[in-house]
């Protein structure tokens, strides 16, 4: 009897270290919506966008938009053990981004603009109020 105890004692402690790690190893893949606003070189008629974060996660993945710099300021392709930094941390005015990137609103354009035009042309229909919501008063 002894025996059967122990056996299922540790059996029981393996199944839990193994679900325990699993969830320790889950990534936070960031809220199901975030509000996308530029903090550094903000509109002076700052719109910020609605970024519906979880729904895009459902179609693409993390690498679809979000990269990396080395340390000469080019570009590198994202990697899932990569830190996802804010985008205006570069694309701001004092980085030197070329002008279309230059901003995190630029950037915001040329990336969700281009993908939209491409993959989703009813989105891109709607124009400035998919992303820009007029607020409801």
């Amino acid at each position: 009897m002894r025996k059967i105890s122990t056996f299922a004692v540790a059996t029981a402690m393996v199944f839990g270290l193994c679900f325990t790690g699993a969830a320790i190893a889950e990534v936070d893949k960031g809220g199901a919506d975030l509000i996308l606003e530029s903090t550094i070189d903000p509109a002076k008629k700052a719109k910020p966008a609605v970024f519906p974060h979880a729904k895009h996660q459902e179609t693409l993945t993390c690498a679809d938009c979000h990269h990396g710099q080395d340390a000469e300021g080019k570009q590198v392709a994202y990697t899932d053990d990569m830190k996802i930094e804010k985008c205006e941390s570069c694309h701001n005015k004092a980085a030197g981004m070329p002008d279309k990137l230059k901003t995190f609103k630029d950037a915001g354009h040329a990336n969700c603009k281009g993908c939209h035009k491409e993959n989703a042309p009813e989105v891109d229909k709607k124009k400035c109020e998919a992303c820009h919501p007029k607020k409801s008063e």
